[in-house]
C-alpha cells in the first residue's frame, strides 16, 4: 500500500507545536496513578469498530516496545470504551479487563466515557462525530489521537481547527490518524525539501486507486442504527464523507505537507457507476491549484475488479547534490522504528509509539491544523466535483467579507450533523441519492 512513497516524506509538523503538563481534574495529563515517576496512561477508547479495536491494541503495544526499547516504564490502561452500540463497546472492553460499567452505548456514549476520570482519548467512530467528540474531549482535558478525516463539511474542518487552539491553550497533545507524518521516509522527504536539497515542489500526482470495499447492498435506513453500524456508515457522504474524504486524505495530506501549504482552489469532476447502496462517487480527478504555477492532480477509485495503487509523485526544482546530508535530526529521531527483526512497525503503530513518548518526555505536537486542513482540501475537490464549479480555498475556509453573506461553500453543510443523531427526529440520508453536478 505505500509503492513508491520513498521519494515522499512529510513535513515537520512540530511548527504547530503545544505543551503538555497542564493540570487536568486536579492530576497531570501525565497521570496520577504512576509509581513516582508519572508514567501510567489512562486511555478511553470511542468507536469500537475495528479501526478502534486495532488503535487501541496499538496504544497499549506502543508502550511494550517503548519499554522495550527504552526502558522507559510506560504504563497504559485501558479505563473505559464507548460505541453507538454498546455490545460493541462491551465486546470491546472484555478484551482489556473492562466491567461493563465502563463500556457506554447510545448517541451520547462519548459523553459518557468523558466522565471517567482519564488521560487520553483514542476516537476512531464515523467521520461525522468527530468535531462535536473531539471539541467535547478537548474541553474535558483529554489527550487526544483521532483517526482521519475529521469532518464530512467544511464548517466541521473549521471546528477541528478551533479545537486545536483550544488543545494548545490547555497544554493537551492531539495526534491524528495521517500515519504517514509519523513514518521516518516521509519524515526525511520533507526534511530534504526544508533544508533546499530539492528545492520547493514544480508540480505532482497523489492517488488512492483501489477495487472494490465495504458492501454494495441496498439499504434505505430506517433509523440511525442502519447508517452507524460498522460496514454501513462508509456508504454516505453524510457520514463518511466519500472515499476522497476517508481514504484519499492521507496522499493529499503529503501533497499540502510537502508544497508547504494549502491549495488555493481546486476543480475536480468525478461519477457513480458501479455503487447502489449509498449516495457517494465512485471514482473523482481534481486539479488542485496551489499558485505559482503549481499544480497537484489527485485521483482516487473504489470500483471493483479495476486496478488499484496509492502513492505519491512529486517533481521538484532541483536533485539532491551527492552526499547530501541533513543538517537536523528528523522529529522522531531516538524513537523506535523496527522491531527485533528490523521491520519497520507500520505507520498506525508508529503513531501510537510517537504519540505516547512524546508524551512521557512533555514535548508538544498537536496535529489538529494539518488534518482538518487535509480534510478540508478533499472537500474541495468533492464538493467541486458535485456542483461542477470551481471553489477557492478563500470561500470555503476563510472568513467572509460580509458575514451577512457568506459564499455558498463555506456554510455547505451535510445533515445528519453529529448533534442530529442525539435527536429523536434525526433526519436520514438515502440510497442512490447522489449529487448531480450542473444542478442547483
Amino acid at each position: 500500500m505505500e509503492s513508491r512513497q520513498e521519494r515522499v516524506s512529510r513535513r515537520d509538523f512540530m511548527r504547530t507545536a503545544l505543551r503538555t503538563g497542564a493540570a487536568v481534574g486536579g492530576l497531570t495529563i501525565l497521570g496520577a496513578t504512576a509509581k513516582g515517576q508519572g508514567k501510567v496512561y489512562r486511555v478511553g477508547l470511542i468507536g469500537c469498530g475495528g479501526r478502534g479495536r486495532d488503535a487501541l491494541r496499538q496504544h497499549v503495544e506502543a508502550a511494550k516496545i517503548l519499554n522495550d526499547a527504552l526502558n522507559l516504564g510506560v504504563e497504559v490502561q485501558v479505563v473505559a470504551t464507548a460505541d453507538w452500540f454498546k455490545k460493541s463497546a462491551e465486546d470491546t472492553g472484555k478484551k482489556h479487563n473492562l466491567p461493563p460499567d465502563k463500556c457506554f452505548g447510545g448517541p451520547d456514549n462519548y459523553r459518557k466515557l468523558l466522565e471517567v476520570p482519564m488521560d487520553t482519548v483514542l476516537m476512531a467512530q464515523a467521520p461525522v462525530f468527530r468535531p462535536l467528540h473531539l471539541e467535547a474531549a478537548i474541553q474535558a482535558g483529554r489527550n487526544v489521537f483521532t483517526e482521519k478525516p475529521v469532518a464530512v463539511d467544511p464548517p466541521g474542518c473549521r471546528r477541528v481547527i478551533a479545537a486545536g487552539k483550544l488543545a494548545k491553550d490547555k497544554g493537551l497533545m492531539v495526534v491524528a490518524g495521517t500515519q504517514r507524518r509519523h513514518e521516518e521516509g516521509y519524515n526525511r522527504q520533507a526534511a530534504m525539501i526544508k533544508e533546499g536539497a530539492l528545492g520547493k515542489v514544480l508540480g505532482g500526482r497523489v492517488s488512492w486507486l483501489q477495487g472494490g470495499i465495504f458492501h454494495n447492498n441496498i439499504m434505505n435506513p430506517k433509523g440511525p442504527d442502519d447508517v452507524v453500524r460498522s460496514g454501513n456508515w462508509q456508504l454516505w457522504i453524510e457520514t463518511s464523507g466519500d472515499h476522497i474524504c476517508e481514504q484519499h486524505v492521507h496522499n493529499i495530506d503529503i501533497a499540502n505537507w510537502f508544497v508547504g501549504h494549502v491549495p488555493v482552489s481546486a476543480v475536480g469532476f468525478g461519477g457513480r457507476a458501479h455503487r447502489r447502496a449509498g449516495d457517494m462517487y465512485d471514482f473523482f480527478s481534481g486539479d488542485l491549484d496551489y499558485g505559482d504555477g503549481v499544480h497537484i492532480h489527485s485521483m482516487c477509485r473504489q470500483i471493483a475488479g479495476c486496478w488499484g495503487h496509492p502513492f505519491e509523485e512529486f517533481v521538484y526544482e532541483k536533485q539532491p547534490p551527492a552526499g547530501f546530508k541533513l543538517q537536523n535530526p528528523l522529529p522522531y529521531d531516538g524513537i523506535p522504528q523496527k522491531d527485533k527483526n528490523n521491520r519497520g512497525f507500520g505507520g498506525h503503530q508508529q503513531e501510537h509509539i510517537n504519540m505516547l513518548y512524546y508524551l512521557v518526555k512533555g514535548k508538544p505536537l498537536n496535529e489538529a491544523q494539518n488534518v482538518a486542513e487535509s480534510t478540508a482540501v478533499s472537500i474541495l475537490i468533492r464538493d467541486s466535483a458535485y456542483t461542477g464549479k470551481l471553489i477557492t480555498w478563500a470561500e470555503m475556509m476563510e472568513p467572509p467579507k460580509d458575514p451577512e453573506k457568506p459564499p455558498e461553500a463555506y456554510n455547505r453543510q451535510r445533515r445528519p450533523t453529529a448533534e442530529d443523531f442525539e435527536k429523536p427526529d434525526c433526519p436520514m440520508p438515502k440510497d442512490r441519492d447522489a449529487p448531480i453536478p450542473g444542478t442547483a
